[in-house]
């Protein structure tokens, strides 16, 4: 059986990088990359989609690999 893993996605052309999910991530895998946008570690990301609920721009979406 495979295994899909979830990973958040960030649209990095509407992200207004205001840090609300990196403050969330329980897993601290989200940092803001030079004060521009919201960027996933997807190593360290487990897709539990806290950001996405919680980006007020909503423009995060989790995906599935």
């Amino acid at each position: 059986m495979d295994k899909k893993k979830r990973k958040a996605d960030v649209n990095t052309n509407l992200c207004v990088a205001c840090g609300a999910c990196m403050k969330v991530c329980p897993k601290i895998a989200i940092t803001v990359y030079k004060g521009i946008y919201a960027q996933v570690d997807t190593d360290k990301c487990v897709g539990c989609g806290i950001c996405a609920k919680t980006c007020p721009a909503s423009i995060i979406e989790i995906t599935t690999l």
